[in-house]
């Protein structure tokens, strides 16, 4: 708790400083009357997307859908999106958190993400393992979201391996004055949220704060329990404070801050995970005849885990801290260059650190203790530079951009010493640098108010993470080795589409994609419960994705699907893993849901999600079988200010198998039941 106060102080003094300074920008702006003229319209959010933005296959998701998730997590409102995958199929209250790792299109294969993922433009994966905060980011508080497939060239297209996630914060009118919710389930288990949302002059503040706690339920199937086993505890919270004030009748200035915590068990007793971060960040944004977007951010983040012995039941692994830091920022202009242009001109920089801090316990002599004390990390940088122009022409806009990145991977190291402190190993990995290149481009074409024409194509970059470079890891019966030496991945892929309005109401989209990642990075079995981080040649995605919603009235149908042929390709016929489908990776996802709204206020929706089977590990040898859920959400207004809400997971209580290690099992949650009530005053 002491480095996390240390650590929120650090970040918070700035952004305390910053805020004060908005306030006196926000209190010295007068107040238009709602019917001047002249009145500042202030928006919280970045620059608007340019004419192009859909000759790539993407998906929005706007403010029902973000508040009629089952569960009420992030990650439950993203898999109702075609080709949307984390690297288990476990949500953030039963997983560890270096697993939540978020792809698109079937290009998983390991835990770190692959897709972008930016809240109000900042990337929000961690600095040293490159999953997603997921528990620190509430549905409540956001206001939109766009998913775009594919890879990017733009703003921080180097993280965009597989897409690009665009969350999107609520701003001050979205929200309503104060804005709050309690719930609980059958086990006892709570989640309490709450905004504040005042108006100051002609700006506003944003103050939320979250808390989620609960005992958890059974992730060990009762068959494999001991005495030992327990249920999945979390107790997480999180709290978050944005400001926005309008410097001038086209430039707003933005300044956020998030700090989160998030304490999990997992199996046995003692095994205790926690994640905590501080994030600041400040933005300038012009929506004047030269249009900018500027953007600096600072992330503090650290990571502990305790693995305990599934025989002896006996700590075995106290990776006691991992702190790291991420730093970045981008500056991207449009410049008023008119005849159907829109012209972008950016950079952005990111910089991750952070180092390893572990010890491993075992018996010597008798005496049971730490037997090694580690340290492992480095550093890496990405600087970015990108040009993007969109061209429309009549009812054609074509687009192309490109991107020139300059990487960089210093200070790689992995130390151990024995308990007496003598240092055993010493290894000092070389520093690598280098230059690369990214290309998109596309064109989307309206051939009729119901008929719409795209294709696109694309090339893409991803470092490893340090995690992949520098950290091994352990999960029963496995360990998997790190490696130095890993390469960046590269992407390439094309696709095309077809969205058309079939009739008022109904809309259907269809894309087709082949995509092939190089260098793909996997954990690759060398040996018997052994794997390590490696460069595969290559893995291929190729397959379908359709998404179709119906409007009659009240009544909203909405269907969405994913088929993918991926398969790892070495170039060696007598390797085994020649031909295989890369591992957590499903051939067919999709999702269902029905919503009616049949008065002002109520809101009932019901939800079918299906998961194909997939298999574990890279050899195909032990299989996760296909899951089928039900969930369910209604809101009944009681008041004015007040709903009930009921909310369902997994109804028909439908057996999740989430992780099959040679047997050793870890199961989804269970059929849930949450009641509540939300409050909202404007």
């Amino acid at each position: 708790m002491a480095r996390t106060m240390q650590a929120t102080n650090q970040v918070a003094r700035p952004l305390l400083l910053t805020g004060l300074a908005l306030s006196a920008i926000m209190t010295a702006t007068p107040a238009c009357a709602s019917d001047d003229p002249r009145e500042i319209v202030v928006h919280g959010g970045g620059l608007e997307a340019t004419p192009a933005t859909p000759a790539y296959s993407h998906v929005e998701l706007d403010a029902d859908d973000l508040r009629r998730t089952s569960s009420g997590r992030i990650e439950d409102v993203l898999q109702s999106i075609a080709g949307f995958q984390q690297f288990r199929r476990s949500d953030s209250r039963a997983s560890n958190p270096t697993a939540q790792g978020v792809t698109l299109r079937a290009l998983g294969g390991n835990a770190s993400s692959r897709a972008l993922v930016l809240l109000d433009g900042v990337p929000m994966l961690d600095p040293f393992f490159g999953h997603v905060p997921l528990s620190a980011l509430s549905p409540e508080r956001l206001g939109s979201i766009r998913v775009t497939r594919g890879g990017g060239a733009g703003a921080f297209g180097a993280g965009g391996l597989a897409g690009t996630i665009e969350l999107t914060s609520a701003d001050a009118a979205d929200l309503g004055l104060v804005n709050a919710s309690a719930f609980g389930n059958q086990r006892g288990e709570s989640e309490l949220s709450a905004t504040i949302a005042p108006r100051l002059g002609s700006g506003f503040a944003i103050i939320s704060a979250r808390r989620d706690h609960g005992r958890g339920f059974w992730t060990t199937p009762a068959s494999q329990r001991s005495a030992q086993s327990v249920r999945a505890h979390y107790s997480s919270w999180s709290t978050s404070l944005r400001l926005v004030a309008p410097v001038s009748d086209t430039v707003t200035l933005q300044a956020q801050g998030l700090v989160f915590d998030d304490e999990r068990t997992l199996r046995f007793k003692g095994a205790r995970t926690t994640a905590s971060g501080q994030d600041a960040s400040l933005r300038l944004v012009g929506r004047g005849d030269w249009q900018f977007d500027a953007l600096a951010y600072v992330q503090a983040r650290d990571f502990s885990n305790v693995v305990i012995s599934s025989t002896t039941f006996r700590k075995t692994l106290d990776q006691r801290r991992t702190p790291s830091t991420g730093l970045g920022g981008k500056l991207e202009l449009r410049p008023p260059v008119g005849g159907g242009h829109v012209l972008r001109l950016g950079g952005d920089w990111r910089r991750s650190s952070g180092e390893l801090q572990e010890e491993p316990y075992g018996t010597v002599a008798g005496v049971f203790g730490v037997t090694a004390r580690r340290r492992a990390g480095g550093q890496n940088s990405d600087l970015g530079l990108y040009v993007e122009d969109d061209w429309s022409i009549g009812q054609l806009t074509v687009t192309g951009g490109a991107r020139a990145d300059r990487w960089t991977v210093r200070g790689g190291h992995f130390g151990e010493t024995d308990p007496a402190g003598r240092v055993t190993i010493d290894r000092q990995f070389a520093d690598r640098s280098g230059w690369a290149t990214s290309f998109r481009g596309g064109a989307l074409w309206r051939a009729s108010d119901a008929l719409s024409l795209r294709a696109a194509a694309y090339t893409s970059l991803r470092l490893p993470t340090l995690n992949e470079l520098y950290r091994p890891f352990v999960v029963f019966p496995v360990t998997t080795r790190a490696n130095a030496a890993l390469r960046n991945e590269r992407l390439r892929g094309y696709e095309a589409g077809i969205d058309l309005r079939a009739l008022p109401g109904l809309d259907l989209s269809v894309t087709a994609f082949d995509n092939r990642v190089r260098h793909a990075i996997a954990n690759v079995t060398i040996g018997a419960n052994l794997r390590e981080r490696r460069n595969l040649r290559a893995i291929t995605a190729r397959g379908i994705e359709a998404d179709a919603s119906l409007t009659i009235g009240t009544v909203a149908l909405e269907g969405s699907l994913a088929w993918t042929r991926a398969r790892v390709r070495t170039g060696i016929a007598a390797s085994p893993l020649e031909g295989m489908r890369p591992a957590q990776t499903p051939k067919l996802s999709a999702t269902a849901r029905a919503s009616w709204k049949p008065a002002p206020g109520w809101l009932l929706s019901a939800a079918v999600r299906h998961t194909g089977a997939q298999f574990e590990d890279d050899l195909e040898t032990d299989v996760l079988p296909a899951a089928t859920t039900i969930d369910a959400y209604a809101e009944i207004p009681l008041h004015r200010v007040v709903s009930l809400v009921l909310r369902g997971e997994n109804l028909t209580d439908e057996r999740v198998l989430t992780r099959n290690q040679g047997g050793s099992i870890d199961l989804g949650a269970p059929l849930t039941v949450w009641v509540g009530l939300r409050f909202n005053i404007r």
